[in-house]
């Protein structure tokens, strides 16, 4: 399972600041500034379960390592193609599919069990069945 003091490290090793701010409605947040620089804000410690914090942090170094921001106010960018990057991202990063099918193997096979295994929730281990098996995030089919 990837720490949450790990994923801290990788956005110090890529020069990514971390803020702690209140961001109840969201958890978290990335920018990328004029420079092409990124930064994260994170929901004030102590505001979420470990989980949370470890799916949010690995989600946004997931918009800052692929470059995927979108514009809001540009009528031909897809958000969804930005937040699938960073999704995508996040779930090779947490849940490599070496890993993912180790614990199978050793018959870990139900959703709560490898959200457990791997320290995700049960959402992001659907994402992550859902890219590794269909080749798509869309869990919603197939859950």
């Amino acid at each position: 399972m990837t720490e949450v003091p790990v994923l801290y490290r990788r956005a110090e090793e890529l020069n990514i600041p971390i803020y702690h701010l209140p961001l109840s409605a969201t958890g978290s947040i990335s920018i990328q500034n004029p420079d092409g620089s990124c930064a994260i804000a994170m929901d004030l410690p102590g505001r979420h379960t470990e989980t949370e914090q470890r799916v949010h942090l690995a989600h946004e170094l997931g918009h800052c390592v692929t470059g995927s921001f979108y514009n809001r106010y540009s009528p031909c960018d897809v958000r969804k193609y930005h937040e699938n990057r960073a999704d995508k991202w996040a779930v090779e990063t947490l849940i490599p599919v070496e890993a993912l099918d180790e614990a199978i193997a050793a018959g870990r096979t139900e959703l709560w069990d490898l959200a457990d295994c791997f320290g995700v929730d049960e959402a992001f281990i659907k994402k992550a069945l859902s890219w590794y098996v269909h080749g798509n995030l869309a869990s919603e089919l197939y859950f």
